[in-house]
């Protein structure tokens, strides 16, 4: 680290406790009290340093008592105002790139101008700012990591402005035109920067050096002096590769939950941000990132999506990068895909949703394309090779293909009629439903040979479902193939006209049954008008007969579902007979309806 000495007395300063001596010979007749630290020093190698201590002073003399002087708010505190001290007595200090900004800022307090001393502190901090911390990266950086501790005082003193963009120049030109050293010599190169092999230069030259040398370094300043050295990088006209790749090392740094794979070794060295630091990152390193597709890798945006979910960021947030990386969805894999539901409701593993408004951003995007005429996300050869490439037995239907031949037809209205041709050949019409026949039927991108095969087929498998029914009312167990010829369109479309056999079968059945039921009532109702008539020609001697008739009677009363009361030989017996009778003949009337309805 390069430095700059001043002064030439050798040190006299001693420390006892929280108390600063000068060991001069000459007693004490100023007490400068800074924070927790007294500094027991002489009145004149301060006044004639320090305008503002002159004017303490000065107030401070009217009094009797001892001269004690109480400084607040200096740059630094205690420690800056020891140098301070030193340098007013002009005992040796170095200046360097981790004390300029503290003196510097310090001097300007103390109000040590060139008006009160020539070669005054402030003109000396300056100096080695101009010409040695600002021409080299390293110094830059650390002096630019101090003013944070001090930021208003280095802001009113235009440090941090200036190690900004010292340090903006230096990351947007390649360091191998200029031979700047990222770090310090090392034991094994030379001043020259030749490589050295025990002490002695071998001539070789290092390697050179890439776009994201400085990712690394700039990594270790806070968020707003780094958001600020991004943006003047950006007016600088730094290219967006480089400002989005620094932007995602400096937001795999800092946001734990970025990667599924994340180093826990080195993550554990440092303390993580709380949760709303990383969402309030999160969110300003979306909107630094320029909006241009394959400058961020895919999978970076989707851990910054899934990050972004888990914080719960804003809306704008979360929608942004679901357009990057509709952007360029075609880049991702399968395992990107697969972002966790994180929502109370858990009504599926994966979020389904995020992933359908990627695909729409996808889409919309090749659109756009499309009709700006600029070349497609996939072409003829690409898709023929995709629907190639899953085997027939796979697709029990060609709806799904058929869908996606119209998609692309829609979005390439340029085709010839033999490239729509080509295209189409690639689905079996004898594989698609009726609802998608009938809308292929419809569409005026398919070719007229293709309409007129869907319409063909169409027809075919209709007649194949009436013939099936037809025939089954002579096949009730099912036994006896078709002999149509005709192949059903698939498995699907046998089972439709399947289970309408099925269902025929089944009325069939119960209306035999319904049938024969009716059938045995009218057979009991002709019994039992016979038993009547006997009844009424019956003589005296006959009524020996009459218990046995009645108990047939009762019988088959009760198999017509009419408990009856026994028989006798009265009048009102017969009555009550006659009665049940008319509603047995009422019911017969009533199934016979039902049964004429049904056929």
């Amino acid at each position: 680290m390069a430095c700059m000495k001043l002064g030439s007395k050798s040190d006299s300063f001693q420390r006892q406790g929280q108390a600063w001596f000068c060991t001069t010979g000459l007693p004490s007749d100023v007490t400068v009290e800074v924070g927790d630290m007294s500094f027991h020093l002489h009145k004149f190698p301060l006044l004639s340093k320090s305008g503002l201590l002159e004017k303490l002073i000065d107030e401070n003399s009217e009094e009797e008592e001892a001269c004690i002087i109480k400084l607040l708010d200096v740059p630094g505190g205690a420690k800056s105002f020891e140098l301070v001290a030193k340098f007013c007595y002009g005992v040796k200090l170095e200046l360097t790139a981790s004390n300029v900004v503290y003196l510097r800022c310090a001097a300007e307090h103390l109000q040590m101008t060139e008006e009160i001393a020539e070669g005054n502190l402030i003109t000396q901090a300056e100096i080695f700012l101009n010409q040695v911390v600002l021409k080299s990266w390293k110094d830059s950086l650390q002096a630019l990591q101090t003013c944070e501790d001090i930021l208003p005082h280095a802001e009113k003193s235009h440090i941090v402005k200036r190690c900004i963009e010292s340090l903006a120049v230096k990351a947007s030109t390649d360091p191998n035109l200029f031979g700047w050293p990222m770090i310090e010599h090392g034991p094994m190169q030379s001043p020259g920067g030749s490589v050295l092999w025990n002490g002695i230069s071998t001539g070789a030259r290092p390697r050179n050096c890439n776009s994201d040398w400085w990712y690394e370094d700039v990594s270790s300043l806070s968020f707003p002096i780094y958001k600020r050295l991004i943006t003047v990088m950006e007016s600088r006209g730094t290219r967006s590769e480089i400002i989005a790749g620094s932007l995602t090392s400096y937001a795999k740094k800092y946001l734990p939950g970025l990667s599924r794979r994340q180093n826990i070794a080195s993550a554990a060295l440092r303390a993580a941000p709380t949760e709303e630091e990383q969402r309030q990152l999160l969110e300003d390193i979306e909107s630094l990132l320029p909006f241009q597709k394959g400058i961020v890798p895919t999978k970076v945006l989707f851990g910054l999506l899934r990050t972004a979910m888990i914080l719960k960021a804003n809306k704008s947030c979360i929608s942004n990068l679901e357009k990057r990386i509709g952007m360029q969805l075609d880049q991702a894999t399968l395992e990107d895909l697969l972002l966790p539901n994180f929502s109370y409701s858990m009504e599926t593993l994966y979020n389904v949703d995020c992933v359908q408004r990627i695909l729409e951003h996808f889409i919309a995007m090749d659109q756009a394309n499309n009709g700006d005429a600029s070349p497609s996300l996939v072409d003829d050869e690409q898709l023929m090779a995709l629907a190639i490439a899953v085997p027939d037995y796979a697709r029990p239907l060609d709806d799904g293909l058929y869908r996606a031949i119209d998609i692309y037809l829609k979005s390439h209205s340029w085709l010839t009629e033999s490239e729509r041709e080509q295209l189409c050949r690639l689905m079996d019409s004898q594989k698609l439903s009726l609802e998608a026949c009938t809308h292929a039927a419809q569409n005026e991108r398919l070719p007229l040979r293709i309409v007129v095969q869907v319409l063909f087929f169409e027809q075919l498998q209709l007649r194949t479902s009436i013939a099936g029914c037809l025939l089954v009312s002579d096949n009730l167990d099912g036994s006896r193939p078709l002999r149509s010829g005709i192949p059903c369109s698939g498995e699907a479309g046998a089972g439709g006209w399947v289970s309408a056999v099925q269902e025929n079968q089944v009325l069939r059945v119960g209306m035999d049954n319904m049938r024969m039921r009716v059938s045995e009532l009218e057979k009991e109702c002709s019994n039992m008008k016979q038993e009547i008539e006997k009844l009424g020609r019956g003589k005296s001697g006959g009524w020996k007969a009459v218990p046995k008739k009645l108990h047939l009677l009762r019988i088959k009363s009760q198999m017509c579902s009419a408990q009856e009361p026994a028989l006798s030989v009265s009048e009102q017996q017969q009555k009550s007979v006659s009665e049940k009778l008319e509603k047995l003949q009422a019911k017969i009337t009533k199934h016979k309806k039902q049964l004429s309805a049904d056929l």
